[in-house]
This record gives structure tokens, C-alpha cells and sequence, in this order.
């Protein structure tokens, strides 16, 4: 048998991995940051919930990381302070983020997560680390699903130049 058979989390973690997963942890838990300040600013409920989801997912996300990274040796990149609640009205209109700009960032940074699952799981050798990060895919994507539904029904969503068939013009 060669050292790549056998159980995955007995074999070594490739320099691609190791790297794509501690990048993943480190954006992930400063994207945690960033939402948890966001809440700060969101005005609407239901943007709030979708915030919280993120939050409860990348936690979730972080923990399994962190685990995978300890198990093979992998020193942790640092996390960020959590930030202090603070009141909605107590921020100055103009200094604060509006709903519109927040589900704008949150469909970005889940689009952003979606490619980067894409990568770790094409590069991977290991069965164990591909199928954690499809995990996370999947969640993203259903996520990402429930952010865009939000954006549509809130009036949200600026949708690109929509392409219209030249056939319907000619009839």
C-alpha cells in the first residue's frame, strides 16, 4: 500500500491544502468580524437572521478547520476581536451602512466562499478535506440562495442590463 491508501486523516496534507484551508480558516474568521459589525448597521429583520445564519455556519466552519489544521501539526492564524454591539440609532446616518450595501456584501462574500470551496475541493488529495469543503459548498449555496430571494423581495437586487431576444422585437 502507498501512503496515499488507506484512511485520508492518516495520510499528510499536501502544501495546497495546508495553504487553502489555513487561508479559508483566516478569511473565515475575519468574515465573521465583519458580519457580526454589520449587524450593528442592519436595520431589517430579515437581513439580520440571514447575518446570524453566516455567523452560525462560519463558526461551525471554523471549528471543523481548526480541527483538521491541529490534527496535522498546522499552527492557527489569529482571530479577531469580536466587536462590540452597539445600538442602530446610535450610529450617525451617514456613517452607517445601509441594508442594501450589507446583503450586497453578504451575496459577495458567499459567492466569494462558493469559489473557494470550489478550488480546495479540485485541489485536494485527501477524501476527508474535498468532502468537508463540499460540505461548506453546499451550505453556502443554499445560503446564497435565501440572500437572493432577500435581494429580490426587498427590491435590493440591481440586476445587470437584462438581454432581450432580437426575435421578440421582429414579430
Amino acid at each position: 500500500m502507498g501512503i496515499l491508501s488507506g484512511n485520508p486523516q492518516n495520510e499528510p496534507m499536501h502544501y495546497g491544502e495546508v495553504f487553502g484551508t489555513w487561508n479559508y480558516l483566516l478569511t473565515a474568521k475575519s468574515t465573521i468580524a465583519g458580519y457580526q459589525m454589520q449587524i450593528n448597521h442592519a436595520g431589517d429583520e430579515d437581513l439580520t437572521k440571514l447575518l446570524n445564519n453566516s455567523i452560525e455556519d462560519g463558526l461551525e466552519e471554523i471549528k471543523q478547520v481548526e480541527t483538521l489544521l491541529k490534527e496535522n501539526g498546522i499552527g492557527l492564524p489569529p482571530t479577531p476581536p469580536e466587536p462590540p454591539r452597539a445600538c442602530l440609532d446610535d450610529i450617525p446616518t451617514g456613517a452607517r451602512m445601509q441594508d442594501p450595501a450589507i446583503a450586497a456584501a453578504l451575496s459577495a462574500n458567499i459567492a466569494i466562499g462558493l469559489v473557494t470551496c470550489s478550488t480546495i475541493i479540485g485541489q485536494s488529495i485527501r477524501e476527508d478535506v474535498a468532502m468537508m469543503f463540499g460540505q461548506f459548498h453546499m451550505q453556502k449555496a443554499q445560503l446564497g440562495a435565501k440572500v437572493l430571494k432577500l435581494n429580490k423581495e426587498k427590491g435590493w437586487l440591481i440586476p445587470p442590463p437584462l438581454h432581450k431576444n432580437k426575435q421578440e422585437h421582429c414579430e
